[in-house]
């Protein structure tokens, strides 16, 4: 049985995270850190209000604590000191972009698997060298695009296999959703934020899920608006060598889509849930066929459950592990490529 910490008492932690980890067999849940003022502050610390000190540490052990009344675990001060505790096999990371490689190479460096919230680092540098790590480690690194474990995929993928919808000609592929409040992280650049790693990742994934190893990027294109520092929007089109292609297109500054068509020479299917079914929810699925519509219903499923399934799988099977070290590289090296085109 692995022992796991959580980084950081975020609310996806809190939410999403700890009730799918009650479910999982071979990972028991150990504690919870929340920064300590020199990893909040670093270098300004000694510049900062006392004030300010006191009331951001008093806020994150309450985000600490809220988890610890309701899940248990021991309480760290200090991401180090639960990184380097010997009561943790396992990382939970669901921090910033911008600070995921920091902390899960710090991670690696002291003999701690690491499960990792989407992206696993803004560059494939930083992935790159977090993979050798783990490597030479024998160490689980596993980025959290949970959806690819949902069973909707499958049966959408059988209806495909079955040839009812044809000869696939095109996937259309879009997430996006309403501006949220001022100060997101997703604004930031400072902490990896920007459409692309948020939600544009999403689409990405899944058009190689789609098209399969030969994909590629051949274009992209970014927008920007006023009073924002990173990209609010982009979109994409990827290619096999098949010649099949897909149409991406993500933001966070848009009318909430989370969608995928697929339209074939014989019919044509789309879904509105792709990415972010939550468990016990049932999504539908519209099937096109000369002009007639039938809706159906899609399985209900735990894909967060699945995602840390998966972690442990890879924390105890040598073949899964170092497949999903090619997994994590193909993902960085296409939204590597991504920014490459866009510029």
């Amino acid at each position: 049985m692995k022992r796991i910490g959580i980084i950081c008492p975020s609310e996806i932690a809190f939410r999403r995270f700890m009730p799918a980890l009650q479910k999982c067999d071979g990972l028991t849940y150990v504690g919870i850190a929340y920064s300590s003022v020199e990893e909040w502050f670093g270098e300004k610390l000694a510049q900062t209000d006392a004030l300010v000190v006191a009331e951001m540490k008093e806020r994150e052990y309450g985000k600490a604590k809220k988890i610890q009344s309701t899940y248990g675990g021991e309480i760290f001060e200090g991401y180090e000191t639960l990184i380097k505790s010997d009561v943790i096999d396992a990382i939970y990371i669901p921090l910033p972009p911008a600070l995921h490689y920091k902390w899960a190479k710090l991670a690696l460096e002291h003999g701690k698997h690491v499960f990792v919230e989407k992206p696993s680092t803004t560059c494939y540098n930083d992935t790159k060298e977090l993979v050798e790590i783990a490597k030479q480690r024998h160490l689980a690194i596993h980025e959290n695009y949970m959806f690819v474990f949902h069973e909707q995929l499958k049966v959408l993928d059988d209806i495909i296999s079955s040839g009812k919808i044809g000869d696939i000609r095109l996937y259309r592929i879009s997430f996006g959703f309403p501006r949220r409040a001022a100060g997101d992280f997703r604004y930031v650049k400072a902490l990896g934020g920007g459409a692309l790693l948020d939600v544009g990742g999403y689409t990405i994934k899944y058009a190689r899920y789609l098209l399969g190893e030969s994909a590629r990027l051949l274009c992209a294109n970014t927008q920007y608006i006023d009073d924002y520092e990173v990209e609010i929007c982009g979109s994409a089109t990827m290619v096999n060598n098949k010649g099949v292609s897909a149409q991406l297109a993500f933001g966070m500054d848009n009318d909430y889509k989370c969608s995928i068509e697929i339209w074939g020479s014989k019919g044509s299917i789309t879904s509105e849930r792709i990415f972010t079914a939550p468990e016990g929810f049932e999504p539908d699925y519209t099937l096109k066929q000369n002009q007639e519509y039938s809706t159906y219903k899609l399985p209900a499923d735990d894909s967060f459950l699945k995602s840390i399934q998966f972690f442990v799988d890879c924390m105890n099977d040598t073949s899964v592990r170092n497949a999903e070290y090619e997994v994590l590289l193909t993902q960085e090296k296409l939204i590597d490529d991504f920014i490459r085109l866009s510029k």
